[in-house]
């Protein structure tokens, strides 16, 4: 019988139901901070996305930036492989995580792991362990798969890494190991992540745009000594770190920054927000 995990933080983070959900996922698409029109899936894509930045807090505050980087996806094409990299809020499981075999359940169905390639990636790092308790209540992977399964149904495969452990050379082991083994595949990878935590609009967005411009540099490096220096509160680095190591390797020439907003332009109260970005990775 096939392995289920089922989802921790639907009725939470989204709506629980198929046909809200559906709603709701347009909903960030219409958005004013959106893109303000739904995607249309370009099949004859160029393809030239080969990852995103995306957040994962619950959709009504970041899902409209997190459709800027779904609506770009869909007009680039579809992926056959997804490969999700996200923090580890909860505490639980294995330093460097992912879940090689079954199916991931969200409310729009069910998403099928692809075992190849993460069996490949066990096989060629050293960080990588098999742990399905990591995975089990995070929510920065599983917030992602509604909207891509709303872009491409069921019609694609996905590999949930998870990372507790954040330093720089497991992040950069994650995406060297990545570009090997997807450099014959359709796929794109994203990094889950919010950025800058509970402080005021002005500092947040002080803070963000610097994290941001190394991300556009296309330096994992300077990210982390960004993040260091400023005291920023990011909290997937190690995913975008293994991202850039990733994209780069794979031949992008640029990171572009699609959208920013906090939370606290959704609420109205920015004295303590929430950064949010999203931001692709072209060839």
């Amino acid at each position: 019988m096939a392995k289920i995990r089922r989802p921790a933080v639907a009725g939470m983070f989204y709506e629980w139901a198929a046909d809200a959900l559906k709603v709701q996922v347009e909903s960030c698409f219409l958005h004013s901070f959106g893109p303000k029109k739904l995607p249309k899936v370009n099949m004859d894509g160029p393809r030239e996305i080969v990852g995103l930045v995306c957040p994962h807090a619950g959709y009504v505050y970041s899902g409209s930036v997190a459709a800027n980087a779904y609506f770009s996806l869909a007009a680039d094409g579809k992926p056959d492989t997804v490969v999700i990299l996200g923090p580890n809020h909860t505490g639980h499981g294995s330093g460097v995580a992912v879940v090689k075999e079954g199916f991931w359940r969200t409310p729009f169905g069910d998403v099928a792991i692809d075992k190849a390639v993460a069996e490949d990636l066990l096989q060629q790092t050293s960080v990588l362990d098999v742990d399905d308790v990591a995975h089990s209540q995070e929510h920065s992977i599983e917030v992602q798969l509604p909207f891509l399964q709303y872009l491409y149904d069921g019609e694609f495969k996905f590999v949930p890494i998870c990372f507790l452990m954040q330093d720089l050379e497991s992040a950069r082991e994650i995406g060297k190991a990545l570009a090997a083994i997807l450099r014959n595949r359709n796929a794109v990878v994203i990094a889950s992540s919010d950025f800058t935590h509970y402080e005021s609009q002005a500092e947040v967005e002080k803070k963000d745009f610097a994290a941001l411009n190394a991300v556009e540099a296309l330096d994992e490096h300077k990210f982390y000594t960004v993040l260091e220096n400023q005291n920023i509160s990011a909290c997937g680095y190690a995913p975008i770190g293994a991202l850039i190591t990733y994209a780069k390797a794979s031949g992008a020439r640029r990171a572009e920054l699609l959208s920013h907003q906090t939370s606290g332009d959704i609420t109205g109260d920015k004295s303590s927000v929430v950064g949010y970005a999203a931001v692709s990775f072209k060839k």
